[in-house]
């Protein structure tokens, strides 16, 4: 058939029809090779891999994190709730190497960790959101106010976490920065402790 073709073309089409037809099988013998596939899907699926492994991974940083604070507010309320930190004269600082002593190794205690504590007259007046402005910067109005017996109490760790992975437009940072604010609350009434 490729010789019908050939003597019913003129001499200088010739060669191009046999140039064309060199550059079919070329194509045709490399579209069915497979040599290197493997190499070749798995570039194609390792960098979405790796970006979703990350972000998994990341967000269970994030959670392991938000449950540490979590225990971290329990454990240094009780110091307050039982009237401890007031009988030893805490002060905010003391109150705060306390918690640090509790959390040493997964934060930055003395750059990063914020505490709040304060008294309220009833459990209804507890201020409850995040402390965060319109531009999505932590406010700085932070105070340590442990109260006396019986007072209610609102003691509050918060933390600036750095977040590295944003996919698909799902990302965890709720901050300014890129950073998301791990809070932990705990609210009570102070025992009788005098």
């Amino acid at each position: 058939m490729i010789e019908a073709i050939r003597t019913a073309l003129p001499v200088g089409t010739k060669r191009l029809g046999r140039a064309r037809i060199m550059n079919w099988r070329i194509v045709r013998r490399f579209a069915r090779g497979e040599d290197g596939a493997a190499a070749v899907e798995f570039a194609m699926v390792a960098a979405p891999f790796l970006a979703l492994m990350f972000a998994i991974m990341e967000t269970a940083l994030v959670f392991f994190a938000s449950q540490t604070l979590e225990t971290a507010v329990a454990d240094s309320a009780r110091l307050i709730m039982t009237g401890q930190a007031q009988t030893q004269s805490y002060d905010a600082a003391a109150f705060k190497s306390a918690v640090c002593a509790k959390i040493s190794g997964l934060f930055d205690c003395s750059g990063g960790l914020k505490i709040d504590v304060k008294t309220y007259t009833s459990f209804g007046s507890v201020d409850n959101s995040k402390p965060l402005d319109a531009n999505g910067n932590l406010k700085t109005n932070f105070g340590y106010t442990p109260g006396g017996p019986g007072d209610i109490v609102v003691v509050r760790l918060m933390y600036q976490w750095p977040v590295y992975a944003s996919l698909l437009g799902f990302n965890l940072g709720d901050m300014a920065g890129n950073k998301r604010l791990i809070m932990a609350t705990a609210a009570f009434r102070n025992e009788p402790y005098q």
